[in-house]
């Protein structure tokens, strides 16, 4: 019998493969009027080559300490230091953390739904591969539902809904090339009050939580920390700021609200005024209350790359020591990656988008099967 072709396609922000690829990335990134507005038009994609030319050493720097590819290349076949068989000392971890994700949820994917021919596409925001990539792919493996499933667990317009929007532009793109996809499309915009998902993010604070002896537990503060977002999308509806705090609130539910909690922003980026309070400037004030024991839990970020492993876990320490605040202990607690509470949350997702597909397949499965005892209840009383 035939099996449907289902083709889930991640989403997630990518990162720069080498220091050149990182002008590149920042260019993007810069000139997506989604995630940061300077302008739009022409000005935005000035102002976003000028800055990119201005920062793009600087931060391949930060990559340099923070490689995720340092013995050669780990992630998808789309990337160019693979294809070029070269070892790069400034790849962002993103890349092949999200490759892990997307190899070990199509495993999963296969083992759960075995009546599909199932196949995992990663498709980047802002570097390789892109979505006019993935989707070409796609056309040539003969998917006939496919479901668009983001890395972002929370939504927001400068997240998910720009990836959402860059897709669309390419199945424009598409149609007015005479190759338009004709599969069934489904969309996940948000998962941040999913059970598997909180329990992956409980398991990560405990991991965490070991570094410190039984006597510092009970001094530990736990600082949740996101990636913020213009005050203006917040105030426009954006729903990413409220979610956040919902799941934190779900977290501490679980937790029994045993420990010391806040919630604070990283990753201010132009001149708007962006949510508060920032994560720097709150561990300070805490410092300056007493507090000494610090755990950064990164909860908005599934994905472990620039944002969490350097900002938090090299560039805080570094601010704290400079500008002369002193605390005993602070440790970052790990992504979710690839832990398998936070794949299972994937698979639930997809499950949720296809539970009609598997409704029709076990009926037309029924049909065959009924048609066949038919036929030999006919030949045997033949």
């Amino acid at each position: 019998m035939h099996k449907p072709k289902l083709g889930v396609v991640v989403t997630n922000l990518g990162g720069p493969t080498s220091e050149e690829a990182t002008r590149e990335f920042l260019y993007n990134l810069f000139s997506d009027g989604d995630i940061i507005r300077l302008g739009g038009g022409k000005i935005q994609t000035g102002l976003a080559g000028l800055i990119s030319k201005l920062r793009y050493k600087k931060i391949a720097e930060k990559y340099r300490e923070i490689s995720g590819c340092p013995k050669g290349c780990m992630g998808s076949k789309y990337c160019l230091n693979r294809a070029n068989k070269v070892v790069s000392d400034c790849c962002s971890p993103i890349n092949p953390l999200t490759e892990l994700q997307r190899r070990t949820l199509e495993k999963a994917l296969v083992e759960e739904f075995p009546q599909f021919d199932v196949k995992v596409y990663t498709a980047m925001r802002y570097w390789r591969p892109f979505a006019h990539q993935v989707m070409d792919e796609m056309l040539e493996d003969g998917i006939e539902h496919a479901i668009l499933l983001p890395l972002y667990p929370h939504f927001s317009w400068t997240t998910t809904g720009s990836s959402l929007r860059d897709w669309e532009d390419v199945r424009k793109d598409f149609k007015k090339a005479g190759k338009e996809p004709k599969w069934n499309e489904y969309t996940v915009k948000s998962y941040h009050l999913s059970k598997p998902f909180l329990e992956a993010v409980n398991e990560r604070i405990d991991e965490a939580m070991e570094r410190f002896t039984e006597e510092e537990k009970g001094k530990v503060h736990l600082i949740f920390t996101a990636h913020g977002t213009p005050v203006v999308e917040v105030e426009s509806g954006d729903p990413y700021t409220a979610q956040i705090v919902e799941t934190v609130e779900a977290v501490m539910d679980m937790r029994d609200r045993r420990e010391n909690y806040w919630v604070s922003y990283q990753s201010k980026v132009g001149p708007q005024k962006w949510t508060q309070p920032n994560t720097e400037d709150h561990v300070k004030r805490l410092i300056e209350y007493g507090v000494k024991h610090f755990l950064m839990i990164p909860i908005a970020f599934v994905t472990d790359h620039i944002e969490t492993l350097h900002e938090l876990g090299i560039e805080l320490p570094e601010e704290l020591e400079e500008d002369g605040y002193h605390y005993e202990k602070l440790e970052v607690s790990g992504g979710l990656n690839d832990h398998p509470k936070y794949i299972r949350a994937l698979v639930d997702e997809v499950h949720f988008r296809i539970k009609h597909l598997l409704v029709d397949h076990a009926d037309a499965n029924k049909s065959v099967n009924g048609d066949a005892e038919a036929q030999n209840k006919a030949i045997t009383t033949a």
